[in-house]
This record gives C-alpha cells, structure tokens and sequence, in this order.
C-alpha cells in the first residue's frame, strides 16, 4: 500500500519537471524507495520537482527504520494502543527474543536515527553549502544523510553521477560510508555496542555481526583496490591516498548502500563479478540493508568450517549455533541464489543484454543494492516489472522467510526411518 501510494503520488503532475511520469516508471521509482534500492528509471535530481523528490524522501526513511516502526511510532502520537498482536509482529521484525520492551526499542531506534541522520546532514552541510547555497546546501545534506543511513542509494547530485563528482572529496566520501556502514549493522546491534561497550561482553548476533562485518570492509577495500588499481576508468586517475580512499567507499558501498563513488560502468568485469557476492552477502539482520545478511553468511561459513574440522556443531566464539538455524540459513541461501538466477534469466531474455551485466541488475536489485551498470534506464517495459518484483521479494523475502520457517517449525507426530545417500 506504501509503494502503491508513493506511485500514485510520483505521477501526479506537480512530482516532476518535465510532464507527468509515466505510471509504471512511477510504480519503479516508489518501490526502490520503499524497498530502500536505489535503482532509479529516471534522473531524481533533475526530473523531479521538490515535491517529488520529498515524497521519495519520506518513501526511504519509512522503508528504511521498517513498516512496523514507522507504523509504531504513528500509533503513539495518535494515542493509539499497541496491541498485542502488533507487538508480536514488531518482535519478529526487530529480531527480538520476546515482546517485553518493544515499543520502547523502536522509540529508541527512530530517535537513534533521526540524531545520526542530523549529524551527518550537519557534516555534510559544510561541503555542499559552499558549492550549492545554504537552503539548497542543507536540503542536500538532509536528503544524502537520509538516503545514506537508510542504505537507498537515491541521490540529487544529477546526471545519473552519484558521488563521482566528490571522489576526492574525503568529507563527504567517509561520511556517507559511516552512515550506511551504522546502517547496515541494524539496530539491535548498534544499540548493544553502544550500552554494553566491550566487545565481549556483546551477544552472539552482535559478535557476528560486527566481525563479519570488519572483515568483509577490509577484504573488500583490497580487492577493489588491487584489481582496479591501475583501471583509468576508475582508480587509475587517482594518487594513493584516493585510491585507497574510493576503493574503501566502492568495498562498503555494495553492502546495499547504493552510491558510487567512481563510475561503475567502467569497472573491469572480474571486479563486478566480486562486487556481486558482496551484495548477495548484504547488510545484516533488523538493519536498512537488504542481502542475505550477515549473520546467515557467518553461520553457514561456521557450519562448514565445523565439518572441515569434524566437529559435532558449529561453534563460534565459546558458542554452538543451534541446527534449525543452520538449516534456515542453508534455506535462505538456496531460495536466494534461485531467484536471482531465474531473474537473470528472464532479463537476458527481455532485454537481450551479456549475463553479467543483467546478473549484475538482478542482484543489485535482490539485494536492494541500486549499483547499476548503466542499463537500468533503458530497461524494457517488462524488464521493470521483473525489477520490481525483484525488489520488493529481496526486501521482504529473507526476514519473511526466517519468520515462515520460525513458525512452520512444529514437530510432525511421525518420523520416518533415516537411510544415508552419497554426497560430495
């Protein structure tokens, strides 16, 4: 109903400059919005009006804190009462243990939003106010700032440019990469480093979570820096402190934040075939970012390295990772890498493109991502469709998932005899 009402909105004739936006490239727009993607049809910075791209504003910090919260947070200055049934509701989204504390987490989590999302407008301010004016300067930080921690990928720079206009711009480059990298931890866990302080004394999840994470930024910021090195297309303009400085922000920015920071289209192919498994991997769980997260990642990485080991469980960090959620994780994988694959397939068909560029598009939009090789405007119109659809599945699917699969758990009344195949 959000994305339907963000369309309806975009078409109007007073959301754009240049006449009334075509229903379907509204429909696009709003569910990339929603789905916090970043895939756009058209340019946001010079096709809409202020209007319009306020709607796409709001559209991003609604999809990005969650429906449930947005929704929480109306129902409290309206005096309304949280049931219980929406209590349990917000429980399975934040990825909580139990209902107890849960209208209190979300009024928590907005206003940890909203101050991060004013700081870094506040940083960002003293960048674009000098080149764009203080109204246009501070409506540009506000909406970056938005668009950054809630891990869209929308800008208003224009030109379909991202941030490529500012990659030697230190400022603005590290601190859109902090606001999507907080963005991406989720919530539950930047509010548990920040109260409990000591990495040890952190739940298993958030262990997780923030190791998986560190490691992933380190290794990706390598590999994009060594493999583009040299690339005039990208780094290869760029003196060392740059480079390392882009090759960090193109490493962070495929865990579904969106921006880029050098052109994309020019990066060798081997290099976006890497980027690739970074936005299947995502963001983590209860978090703006989209992927298979994280911690399902961790979890499968652990299981197999139980195996190599021969190990009776996976163990991580003096803890065994129950087997259900082992098996949903497997779970989650499998579906994930089968509707990537047949919508690859189905793009290749419709818009006759080569394979990785349409399994560029169709991860990026799985994994609400918004990287694109350039081909997203000139997308078909059942190309967008299968985009659409592709999005919306990809922002809701994991966490659906992992709640169908909690609720479908209950033991059968009969077990069948177990009997052993070959495998491997």
């Amino acid at each position: 109903m959000l994305i339907l009402t963000g369309a309806v909105l975009l078409s109007l004739p007073i959301a754009s400059k240049a006449g009334r936006l075509p229903f379907l490239d509204a429909l696009f727009t709003a569910t990339s919005a929603v789905c916090v993607t970043g895939l756009v049809v058209v340019d946001t910075g010079t096709y809409f009006t202020m209007f319009g791209q306020t709607i796409i504003l709001l559209l991003i910090q609604i999809g990005g804190l969650g429906i449930m919260s947005a929704a929480t947070i109306v129902f409290i200055l309206l005096g309304r009462r949280i049931t219980l049934r929406e209590r349990l509701v917000i429980k399975e989204a934040l990825n909580q243990l139990d209902i107890e504390g849960v209208v209190r987490l979300v009024q928590t989590i907005v206003l940890l939003t909203l101050a991060v999302e004013a700081v870094g407008a506040l940083i960002l301010s003293t960048r674009f106010i000098p080149i764009y004016g203080v109204s246009t300067g501070i409506y540009y930080s506000v909406f970056h700032a938005v668009s950054a921690f809630c891990n869209a990928g929308f800008d208003l720079i224009g030109g379909f440019r991202s941030m490529t206009l500012f990659s030697r711009d230190p400022v603005v480059l590290i601190t859109l990469s902090l606001l999507f990298i907080l963005g991406g931890l989720g919530f539950t866990v930047a509010l548990e480093a920040y109260q409990r302080r000591r990495f040890s004394r952190l739940t298993l999840h958030a262990k997780m979570v923030l190791s998986i994470s560190l490691f992933l930024l380190i290794l990706g910021t390598m590999a994009v820096l060594i493999l583009e090195y040299n690339n005039p297309a990208t780094l290869g303009q760029f003196g060392p402190a740059s480079k390392l400085l882009n090759a960090f922000f193109m490493a962070a920015t495929p865990r579904t934040a969106g921006f880029n920071s050098v052109p994309t289209e020019g990066m060798f192919p081997y290099t976006l075939f890497f980027l690739i498994a970074l936005m299947f991997i995502g963001a983590s769980p209860a978090s703006t970012g989209g992927g298979i997260k994280t911690t399902t990642f961790g979890s499968l990485m652990v299981a197999v390295a139980s195996t190599v080991r021969g190990d009776a469980d996976a163990q991580l960090y003096y803890k065994t990772i129950p087997v259900e959620i082992l098996r949903r994780a497997f779970s989650i994988v499998v579906i994930s890498l089968s509707l990537v694959f047949f919508v690859t397939l189905l793009l290749m068909i419709t818009e006759q493109r080569p394979l990785l560029e349409m399994l560029f598009e169709a991860m990026s939009a799985f994994a609400t991502v918004g990287l694109s090789t350039g081909v997203t405007p000139a997308l078909s119109p059942i190309g967008r469709v299968i985009i659409i659809v592709t999005m919306f599945a990809g922002r809701v699917g994991p966490l659906t998932l992992v709640f169908v699969f909690a609720r479908l758990s209950r033991k059968k009344p009969v077990r069948f005899t177990s009997e052993r195949i070959m495998i491997g």
